[in-house]
């Protein structure tokens, strides 16, 4: 994969890494850091697709909501 569909990201050279909240049944996401402005999101199982692309502040949101939610949740 070179660039991602809808941005003029290169993502050839990415980095990616699994979360740490993934689980054993390969229910899996990866994630790209490094990149400036962005995160890109792929499903670990299909590398293939594209990926989605977020803003590094859209990415920021998504995690401290989730966070909270978890919080509250516990």
């Amino acid at each position: 994969m070179t660039i991602d569909k809808g941005t003029d990201v290169n993502l050839a050279r990415a980095t990616w890494r699994k979360s740490s909240y993934s689980q054993a049944n390969g229910a899996c996401v990866e994630v790209a850091g490094g990149l400036p402005s962005v995160v890109p999101v792929r499903d670990s199982k299909d590398t293939v697709r594209a990926a989605l692309v977020f803003s590094s502040a859209s990415w920021s949101a998504f995690v401290a909501a989730t966070k909270s939610q978890d919080r509250v949740q516990s």
